[in-house]
C-alpha cells in the first residue's frame, strides 16, 4: 500500500478489539489516525501505541449528536480534516450469562440503546463527514462495520444487534451514492466470527474448535483479518469500489 501521511483517518470504536487493529493497519500505511472511543483512556493508549507520529485519542459517544459534532471539530483543530471515516463503534446487549436475548426477552431500553449506537451512531458520523467534504474531494473514504449476523440472522447475536447491523447494509449504499459526486467511496465490511472481545461475550475458548468447524477455512477470524479489508477499501487500489459489502468470514456465509 502507498503511504499517505497527509490523509487523516477517524476510527470510532478504536480503543480495542477490531477497531484497534484497524487503527494499527491504517497507521502502518502512513495515515494519521484519530482514535475515538467512549473510553478516552483506551483511545489514548491505542493512539500512543500506533506506528508513526501525530496520532491522538478522542472521547466520543457516537449516539449523541453534539458529541459527534464536537469530535469532528476537535479532530479538525488538533490534526486536520478527516479524509477517511471508519465507523466501527458498536455494542451488543446480552444476558448476564452471555446468551442472546430473544425478541420476547428484549426490553425496549435495550433495543433503543443498541440502535442508538450501532445505527444512529453511524448515521451521525457519516452525516458530519459528508457535511465537511470539500468540493471536489478525491480519495475520501467511508467504511462502516456491519456483521455476518445481519446477513445470516445470527445465532449468538440478539435481535436488536442483528437489526441495527442490517440497517448499515442499506445505509452505506445511500452514503455511497451521495459522496460519489464528490469523488468519494463508501463501503461496508461484514465480519464473521472474529476472535475479539465482542465474540468472547458468547464464545468460550474451549468451544473454539466447534465454532470453527462451521467455517470452511477452519478457523476463527482475527481483528487483523478485518483490518486488512478496511485497509484495502481506504487505499487508492479501491478507488472504483463503492456501495458494496465485503464479507470477512472465512466462508461462513457464501452468497
Amino acid at each position: 500500500m502507498s503511504r499517505s501521511s497527509d490523509r487523516i483517518a477517524l476510527v470510532t470504536g478504536g480503543g480495542g478489539g477490531i477497531g484497534a487493529a484497524i487503527c494499527h493497519a491504517l497507521a502502518a500505511d502512513g495515515l494519521t489516525v484519530a482514535v475515538a472511543d467512549l473510553d478516552p483512556d483506551a483511545a489514548s493508549r491505542c493512539a500512543a501505541a500506533l506506528p508513526g507520529a501525530g496520532h491522538l485519542g478522542f472521547a466520543v459517544d457516537v449516539s449523541d449528536e453534539a458529541s459527534v459534532v464536537a469530535l469532528f471539530d476537535a479532530v479538525g483543530a488538533k490534526i486536520g480534516p478527516v479524509a477517511v471515516l471508519v465507523a466501527g463503534a458498536g455494542i451488543v446487549m446480552l444476558k448476564p450469562n452471555g446468551e442472546r436475548k430473544t425478541v420476547l426477552e428484549t426490553p425496549l431500553s435495550d433495543w433503543i440503546r443498541t440502535e442508538a449506537v450501532n445505527s444512529r451512531g453511524v448515521f451521525l458520523c457519516c452525516r458530519e463527514f459528508i457535511a465537511r467534504i470539500a468540493h471536489p474531494a478525491p480519495h475520501k473514504r467511508v467504511v462502516t462495520l456491519s456483521s455476518v449476523a445481519a446477513e445470516l440472522g445470527g445465532y449468538r447475536s440478539s435481535a436488536s444487534y442483528i437489526s441495527s447491523k442490517a440497517a448499515l447494509l442499506g445505509f452505506t449504499k445511500a452514503v455511497a451514492r451521495e459522496i460519489a459526486a464528490h469523488g468519494g467511496t463508501a463501503n461496508c465490511v461484514a465480519p464473521g466470527l472474529i476472535d475479539a472481545p465482542m465474540l468472547r461475550q458468547t464464545l468460550k475458548p474451549q468451544d473454539d474448535a466447534m465454532a470453527a468447524s462451521a467455517i470452511p477455512l477452519g478457523r476463527l477470524g482475527t481483528p487483523e483479518d478485518v483490518a486488512a479489508a478496511v485497509r484495502f477499501l481506504v487505499s487508492p487500489a479501491a478507488s472504483y469500489v463503492t456501495g458494496v459489502t465485503l464479507d470477512v468470514n472465512g466462508g461462513y456465509l457464501m452468497q
